[in-house]
């Protein structure tokens, strides 16, 4: 019966381990997958400006100056 209850309680001690671990991989997923969605928007941003910069200083505003 002490085998028993004693093995009960090394099957709980292992599942919480594995929990833990499970638990931290999950925070660090997210935080690499945030980290690239971070990247990924600071570039397009960049790249929008980039952009709109080069067509504002092409418009030619002297369109009504003789």
């Amino acid at each position: 019966m002490l085998t028993i209850v004693w093995l009960q309680l090394q099957v709980l001690v292992v599942r919480r381990r594995i929990a833990v671990d499970q638990r931290g991989a999950m925070s660090t997923e997210a935080v690499v997958i945030t980290a690239a969605l971070a990247a990924l928007a600071i570039v397009v941003v960049a790249i929008i400006t980039e952009k709109v910069t080069a067509k504002a200083n092409g418009m030619n505003l002297d369109a009504g100056a003789p």
